[in-house]
């Protein structure tokens, strides 16, 4: 697989990570990109819940009150990078002005503490993720990780981001590219 070109935008795509890309943090993940530019790259890692918090302890931890609705949702890892700070992927029939980042008017990406009250009170998006830290890039990082064979780009299909089990996203997204998990190496060819 060659890499993007300059006319290529991933925002709203999915990274699915290759066998033997070298770092253990990503096996097997699946990453949304939500947003992608020459300045580099941003997503969520869509398919590690964390086993040691959940929703509820991060509404008791910001004394959020809630309608015990929203209760039992899982909180995942979203990437090494700044892995205290909350987001949550969702659809877009929830957007706060000049708050909630628009990626390719099919998702919505929102980082404050708004979005956590709403979907407390189960006024929050229809289907929605919630990631604790981000996984980036800097210019041309993931292009160079990509030429070597590091990540394989999909599309983003709602019911796999939201409601496929997060332990069988990466069989699931692999299987709509038609690909089998046996026959992928981590030895990329060139043409």
């Amino acid at each position: 697989m060659s890499a993007p070109d300059d006319s290529t935008d991933l925002t709203g795509k999915l990274l699915l990570a290759m066998p033997g890309m070298g770092d253990p943090r990503f096996d097997q993940s699946v990453i949304f990109l939500c947003s992608y530019s020459e300045n580099g790259a941003m997503g969520l890692i869509v398919n590690k819940p964390l086993p040691s918090i959940s929703f509820s302890d991060i509404l008791v931890q910001l004394e959020i009150e809630t309608d015990g609705q929203q209760m039992s949702r899982q909180v995942h890892v979203g990437g090494p990078v700044e892995r205290g700070r909350g987001f949550v992927l969702h659809t877009p029939d929830y957007m706060l002005e000049d708050v909630t980042l628009d990626v390719d008017g099919c998702y919505g990406m929102t980082a404050t503490r708004d979005i956590l009250e709403d979907m407390s009170r189960g006024d929050g998006p229809n289907k929605a993720l919630m990631a604790m830290g981000y996984s980036g890039w800097g210019p041309g990082q993931l292009e160079s990780e990509i030429q070597r064979n590091g990540w394989l780009i999909c599309d983003a299909p709602l019911e796999l981001v939201f409601e496929t089990d997060a332990t069988k996203k990466w069989l699931a997204a692999l299987s709509l590219m038609g690909i089998d998990p046996l026959l992928l190496s981590s030895d990329g060819g060139h043409a």
